[in-house]
């Protein structure tokens, strides 16, 4: 009773609700746990369909070697950058394939079902590719290299160059001498280190994707992540896909670490004895600092054409249908007659 009569309200004991509140918090933590599972086996279910049953694949003296074919007409083959694989090839030259011309798209060393040989070298990569036109009846393509791909696109050129009717480098990370060694987007070792165990870890990588986007684009796509936003909604798709379809990492980090080891810090090739048909394209704003390799690399192959793009960063936002607007005349125009 309290001083007026009333009966006293029972309020509930304090260790009562101290009891519930370990199974309130841990039924939270155990759907959040399952949303975070169901969102990763969704999204690894549709990276790993975007590259089942678009590919063959054929023995070697290097080991295994994976390719796609798309499209009808003269022969271009497309060679794909760091965290890519024919997937990649494919997705990037669409375009092409559907003016007319016949794709073809290897995975590189290590990357997805093609091999990593011992002691693999982007030389031995470029007799690989040579080895795999021979194979595919093809004496002569345009040969189109992007980012890490352009390096064994270079190489292809300089020691099968019979193999080339003409050469395209996008955003080609080749040397030259006011690009940085081991040119790239973090800020500090610590950063990298981090970087580098998300390439060794599929959820870290989707992880990464989903909770640091911003993060992402500019560690591992060498872009502003403010570039991505202010493009148009086709554009800001087309990074989300590429970043998702480097999914998964664990399929492609023997390729990662060899471009990590060859394209930060390339040679000095002599690349002034190309002498096929040559367009170098580039974008500034790359992380990379491509854009100062394409001018360089540009400058030293006899007449080669530059084309650079005012903005758009490694993945050249903005520019996509221009550039292969471009890519496509270069290569009609190699066409014979």
């Amino acid at each position: 009773m309290n001083l007026f009569g009333e009966p006293r309200m029972r309020r509930p004991h304090a260790r009562g609700r101290r009891r519930w509140l370990p199974v309130v918090v841990g039924a939270a933590a155990i759907a959040m746990v399952a949303t975070v599972a169901l969102a990763f086996h969704r999204d690894m279910a549709e990276a790993r369909a975007h590259t089942q049953g678009r590919s063959r694949v054929v023995d070697s003296p290097w080991g295994p070697i994976e390719y796609a074919e798309v499209g009808s007409g003269p022969p271009v083959l497309m060679i794909h950058g760091s965290g890519g694989g024919f997937d990649q090839g494919l997705d990037f030259s669409a375009p092409l394939a559907r003016e007319g011309v016949r794709i073809i798209a290897p995975s590189r060393f290590g990357y997805l079902r093609s091999a990593m040989p011992d002691g693999a070298t982007v030389e031995m990569q470029a007799d690989a590719l040579d080895w795999l036109m021979n194979r595919l009846g093809i004496d002569q393509a345009v040969i189109i290299g992007g980012s890490a791909g352009a390096l064994s696109a270079t190489q292809l050129a300089l020691r099968h160059p019979g193999r080339c009717r003409g050469l395209v480098l996008v955003v080609p990370a080749l040397h030259a001498p006011d690009r940085l060694p081991g040119a790239n987007a973090a800020p500090d070792a610590g950063t990298q280190r981090m970087i580098n165990a998300a390439l060794g870890s599929d959820f870290l990588f989707w992880a990464g994707i989903r909770g640091a986007p911003d993060f992402m684009t500019r560690m591992v796509l060498a872009t502003d992540p403010a570039t991505v936003k202010a493009a148009e909604a086709s554009e800001r798709r087309r990074a989300s896909d590429v970043m998702l379809h480097i999914l998964p990492v664990s399929a492609r980090r023997e390729g990662l670490l060899m471009d990590s080891a060859t394209a930060g810090a390339p040679p000095d090739w002599p690349v002034e004895r190309i002498a096929c048909p040559t367009l170098v394209a580039g974008a500034r704003g790359d992380l990379y600092e491509t854009d100062k390799a394409a001018v360089h690399v540009a400058g030293r192959i006899p007449e080669a054409r530059l084309v650079m793009y005012p903005d758009g960063g490694h993945l050249w936002i903005g520019h996509d249908a221009e550039l292969w607007r471009t890519v496509g005349a270069f290569a009609k125009g190699l066409e014979p007659d």
